[in-house]
C-alpha cells in the first residue's frame, strides 16, 4: 500500500531537483503542513513524512527551512570521498582520477553566502520553531551534504585549505527533542553540525571530515550522544565540542588529526568521554574548561604526533607542547585507565627545550587520575606529497631513537585536593603533595 506521506524528490512536480533541491524539499514540507492541519484525529493527526533523495547530485540554491516534527530526509548513501586530496592533487593527474566528486544522495550547497550574515543563513538545512512542545524527531540520514569549495582567508594559504566558506550543513536553532543524525557523509562545509538546545539527541554512524568544524552543540542540552562517527576537522575548529550539556555520551568516536581540537567541553558535566580512538597534530587534544565538572574521560587512546602531509606543513592550532594533551579546569572530574601516546621529534618541540605535558589540571579540586600510561618517544619526522600514504606510514612506524622525557600529569596551583596515582613516575607528576595525593609509578630499578 503506498502511503501519501512519503515524497521522492524526483517526482514532486514543484521545482527541479537537479538545479534546486531546496525548492522542492521546502514545497513538499508545505504540503506535509497543509495535509497535516489537525493535531488530533483519532489519537494522532501530524504523524510526519520522509522525503527521499535517490542517489544523484542535488544542487540547493535555497535554504530548506524545517518547522515540522516526525520528519525524515533520507538517501542512499553517505557518498563521501575526500575532496581535500582531489584539491591538493595537481591538475594535470585530474584526468586519470576514478571520480572527482563525492556521490552517492549528494546535496551540492550552493547558497549565496554573506561574510557578514549569520552563519545560520550559509545552512543547507535550518531547523526552527517556536511554541511548545519543542520539534521533535526530526531525521536525517544517509546522504551526503557537500560544500563544494572553500574560500581564501588571507592566510596565503591555497583557498581550497582555509576550511572557509560559511557554510554550514544542517543548523538546528530552536529547543529541539529526539533528533537524528544517523549515516550522513558531510565534507567541505565551514560548519558540518550545528545544534542548539538539544535533548536525547543522537549523532551515529557518520562520516564527518574535512569541514572547518564537525559537531558543535551549542546554548545547552541533555541525555545526548555522538557515538561511532569517523571525525575530522579543520586546525581553525573543533572536532566535537559541547557547551552547558549534561549527560552526554561521547563514545566509540575515530577522531582524525589536524582539528584545533578533538574534543572540547565547556561547561559540561556528569558527562562521558570513553573509548574513542583520538589523533591530533597539536596539542590541546582534549579540553574541559569553564568549571566541567564531574566527567568521566576514560579508556581513550590519544596518539599526538606530526603533520606528515606537505600541505600542512606549518600549520598549527597555536598552542605550546607545554600545554598538555588533555586539560582539566573543573571538580571532580575522574581521568582513568587512558592511554597516551606522544611520538614526536624532538627537535620540533615547542618552545625548544620545553617537556612536552600530557595531563594538565589547570583549575579545580578533587579531581581522580589513576592508571593511564604514556609512551613518549623520539621519532624522525618525514613528510610526503602523499596525504594517504604519509599518514598511514607514520601510523604503523613504531622505531624509535629514545624515549623522550615528559610530564605525564601537572597540576597548577589553583588545582588543589586531587588524587594522581599510577599515572607517572615520581618525577613525571609535578604537583604539591601538601595538597595533593600522589602515589607515582614505580621507575624501573628503584
Amino acid at each position: 500500500m503506498s502511503s501519501n506521506n512519503y515524497y521522492d524528490v524526483t517526482a514532486w512536480p514543484v521545482g527541479n531537483p537537479s538545479e534546486d533541491v531546496g525548492e522542492v524539499i521546502n514545497s513538499i514540507i508545505a504540503d506535509i503542513k497543509a495535509r497535516q492541519n489537525n493535531s488530533d484525529v483519532d489519537d494522532g493527526g501530524k504523524p510526519g513524512a520522509v522525503i527521499y533523495l535517490p542517489p544523484g547530485d542535488y544542487r540547493l540554491r535555497t535554504q530548506v527551512v524545517i518547522d515540522v516534527s516526525f520528519l525524515r530526509i533520507q538517501g542512499s548513501g553517505h557518498g563521501f570521498t575526500s575532496s581535500s586530496i582531489r584539491f591538493n592533487v595537481p591538475d594535470d593527474e585530474w584526468p586519470g582520477l576514478h571520480e572527482l566528486w563525492p556521490g552517492g544522495s549528494r546535496i551540492l550547497v550552493d547558497i549565496p553566502v554573506s561574510k557578514a550574515g549569520e552563519a545560520s543563513q550559509g545552512a543547507a538545512f535550518f531547523v526552527h520553531r517556536d511554541g511548545s512542545p519543542r520539534i521533535s524527531s526530526v531525521e536525517f540520514s544517509n546522504f551526503c551534504i557537500d560544500g563544494l569549495h572553500f574560500t581564501p582567508d588571507g592566510s596565503g594559504l591555497p583557498a581550497e585549505n582555509t576550511y572557509v566558506n560559511g557554510k554550514t550543513g544542517i543548523h538546528v536553532a530552536s529547543a529541539n527533542d529526539s533528533f537524528r543524525i544517523n549515516g550522513m557523509g558531510f565534507v567541505y562545509l565551514e560548519n558540518a553540525l550545528t545544534i542548539h538546545n538539544a535533548d536525547a539527541l543522537s549523532i551515529h554512524d557518520n562520516f564527518i571530515a574535512e569541514c572547518g568544524n564537525c559537531i558543535e552543540l551549542r546554548g545547552w542540552g541533555q541525555a545526548s550522544k555522538i557515538t561511532d562517527n569517523l571525525i575530522g576537522a579543520g586546525f581553525k575548529g573543533h572536532s566535537i565540542f559541547a557547551e552547558n550539556h549534561g549527560g552526554l555520551l561521547i563514545t566509540a568516536n575515530n577522531v582524525f588529526p589536524r582539528g584545533a581540537s578533538s574534543v572540547h567541553l565547556v561547561g559540561v558535566t556528569r558527562s562521558s568521554v570513553t573509548n574513542n580512538r583520538l589523533h591530533s597534530f597539536y596539542p590541546g587534544m582534549v579540553i574541559l574548561e569553564a568549571n566541567s565538572s564531574e566527567n568521566l574521560v576514560a579508556t581513550n587512546h590519544f596518539l599526538r604526533d606530526h603533520e606528515p602531509w606537505t600541505p600542512f606543513l606549518g600549520v598549527d592550532n597555536g598552542l605550546d607542547d607545554v600545554y598538555g594533551l588533555l586539560c582539566v579546569s573543573g571538580n571532580n572530574n575522574s581521568v582513568v585507565a587512558n592511554h597516551f601516546s606522544h611520538i614526536l621529534d624532538s627537535q620540533s618541540i615547542r618552545p625548544a627545550g620545553a617537556t612536552p605535558v600530557i595531563i594538565r589540571l589547570l583549575a579545580g579540586n578533587g579531581n581522580f587520575v589513576s592508571n593511564n600510561h604514556v609512551v613518549a618517544l623520539d621519532v624522525d619526522s618525514a613528510s610526503s606529497d602523499s596525504c594517504f600514504a604519509a599518514q598511514v606510514d607514520a601510523l604503523l612506524t613504531t622505531a624509535a631513537s629514545h624515549s623522550v622525557d615528559v610530564a605525564a600529569a601537572v597540576v597548577a596551583p589553583e588545582s588543589v585536593r586531587n588524587t594522581i596515582l599510577d599515572s607517572g613516575t615520581a618525577a613525571q607528576v609535578i604537583a604539591d603533595r601538601a595538597v595533593n595525593a600522589v602515589r607515582a609509578t614505580p621507575a624501573i630499578g628503584s
